[in-house]
């Protein structure tokens, strides 16, 4: 078995699908001569070293780049929510302002029904009050 310092990199190019992190390097040379300083048979330290270094493959791991890749689009979401909110904004401004116009016409039509309604009544008003008048007058002159 050959080792060769550096040889494991997770990389978004090797495991695509399962990883879309960043690079994380792992010495598996150093760490097999670590496990034999440590008294560890040649061949055992190799078993070791690959183990981890496919538990290295296998674990999502983000680095600084990742996490600031991430905060970058979450920033630009937020940005691009809030111009999609202040235009929200705009159009509900714009419909508040033509409903209170229409408000404004309502009124206004309410009060020109009115006055001519005030009108009306006083046009009858007067005419019953005159047609009164007359009657109690004619009644008047026939019981005399």
């Amino acid at each position: 078995m050959i080792f060769r310092q550096y040889d494991c990199w997770v990389t978004l190019a090797q495991n695509e699908e399962a990883s879309p992190m960043g690079q994380v390097a792992f010495d598996t040379l150093k760490f097999v001569e670590t496990l034999e300083t440590a008294g560890l048979p040649k061949d055992q330290a190799e078993a070791i070293s690959i183990a981890v270094r496919e538990s290295h493959e296998a674990v999502d791991v983000a680095t600084k780049r990742d996490l600031d890749d991430a905060k970058k689009d979450v920033l630009s979401e937020v940005t691009a929510v809030k111009r999609d909110l202040e235009d929200v904004h705009k159009e509900i401004d714009a419909r508040f302002e033509k409903t209170d116009a229409q408000i404004a016409d309502v009124r206004k039509d309410i009060a020109n029904r009115f006055d001519k309604l005030g009108l009306q009544m006083t046009v009858r008003v007067g005419g019953m009050l005159i047609a009164t008048v007359g009657l109690m007058t004619a009644i008047l002159k026939l019981l005399k």
